[in-house]
């Protein structure tokens, strides 16, 4: 089967993780991407793991993408964007608000000259307004969304908001900006014209907060301990998610406790969540008797929907993965390593991730010869410090 994007280009100015993780989702959709390094290089390029100087970081991002190294601060440089977008379909960036139009390569700059182009730029706040000009990244935007707050707000007692090792806002991010661009894709099939896109950080998080924005509205009364949390076995915690009456259903034969079914605290919904803690208090009473594993299979049995806590490499050797193929093999300078596919399928058309992950400017010489630059062309621009990476 062939890649549902196969004839769709895309000129790739993003770095580190928001806008890499849009395009490489359109790469893994068959687009060709062109990815536009400075001559340092993307930072995540130097983000461990390393190995021969190769960072899987940077790789699973960027997998099976073109790197072309342009100094864009050179007139020269912004002549070969110009041409470059002749042939292209989209334009993805994550610059701060200002720096493209510096270039030149804002979207106002192009838009006449390419009436199809669509042009997405992802950043912190917005492209205008009054935190427009704000630097950002995703630690950041979980503190100025009220996330990290909302998040504190289920963990009883903490005062303190937790540390940041996972990049939630970049990664949703990313996957809205991709959403965005495919649907001007199809707007474009239908009225012939690109557009303008701006995806922000701050909303894409506010967006996640979708009980905890209608309780800043209205009152709400808290359930007497938050609603899902760990519960003690005799060997660690098992997650279960009570987010049902039928779930709630099965909690209660699972643990041989069918009188909570009409207990009066926990009967009705209402009653059960100002009395959670009771609840949880009690079925740790059956729950730490036995195993984690013990306790899973009791829940299973029951439809209960519920999880050990699990380490990634736990999760990496999952036959259920295994299965669908959703881990990919990726090549790069250091050897190999393994990345996630994307997380659907289709019936009538291929999706995966790229083979090989590029090194810094490898395919320089490549993109600007199949546009037309002859070789004393690329070689003078090379000595002029207007292009990189290796030669041939």
């Amino acid at each position: 089967m062939t890649k549902p994007l196969e004839h769709i280009r895309v000129l790739d100015f993003t770095t580190t993780i928001a806008g890499p993780h849009c395009t490489r989702l359109l790469a893994d959709l068959g687009a060709t991407v062109i990815k536009i390094e400075a001559a340092e290089g993307d930072l995540l390029r130097s983000r461990p793991p390393l190995r021969n100087g190769a960072s899987t970081t940077y790789g699973q991002l960027n997998a099976g993408k073109q790197s072309i190294v342009l100094d864009l601060k050179q007139r020269q440089a912004r002549e070969i964007v110009l041409r470059l977008l002749a042939n292209c379909d989209v334009l993805v960036e994550n610059f701060r608000p200002g720096v493209m139009q510096r270039f030149g390569l804002d979207y106002p700059s192009l838009a006449e000259a390419h009436p199809k182009l669509i042009y997405c730029a992802i950043s912190g706040f917005g492209q205008t307004g009054p935190s427009a000009g704000l630097a950002a990244y995703a630690p950041a935007i979980h503190a100025a969304s009220g996330f990290d707050l909302a998040h504190m707000s289920y963990q009883p007692g903490r005062d303190r908001p937790d540390n940041c090792g996972v990049y939630v806002a970049d990664y949703f991010t990313g996957t809205y900006a991709f959403g965005a661009v495919m649907t001007a894709l199809a707007h474009r099939y239908t009225t012939g014209r690109g557009q303008m896109i701006d995806v922000t950080m701050l909303e894409t998080m506010l967006s996640t907060l979708g009980p905890e924005v209608q309780a800043a509205q209205f009152e709400v009364e808290p359930p007497g301990r938050p609603l899902f949390g760990p519960v003690r076995t005799s060997n660690g915690y098992i997650m279960p998610a009570i987010a049902s009456e039928r779930s709630f259903q099965g909690l209660c034969k699972a643990a041989g406790r069918e009188d909570w079914l009409t207990d009066p605290r926990f009967a009705l919904y209402a009653d059960r969540r100002r009395h959670w803690g009771a609840l949880i208090d009690e079925l740790e009473v059956w729950s730490a008797t036995l195993t984690t594993a013990e306790c899973q299979v009791a829940f299973d049995r029951e439809g209960v929907p519920s999880s050990p806590y699990r380490t990634v490499r736990e999760v990496m050797e999952d036959p259920q993965l295994a299965h669908r193929g959703a881990l990919a093999t990726v090549r790069d300078a250091g050897g190999e390593f393994q990345t996630m596919n994307p997380p659907f399928r289709f019936s009538e058309a291929s999706v995966g991730v790229g083979a090989y992950a590029a090194g810094l400017g490898e395919n320089t010489q490549a993109v600007l010869a199949a546009a037309g630059y002859a070789e004393g062309e690329i070689e003078a621009m090379r000595a002029a410090g207007v292009i990189g990476g290796p030669r041939g």
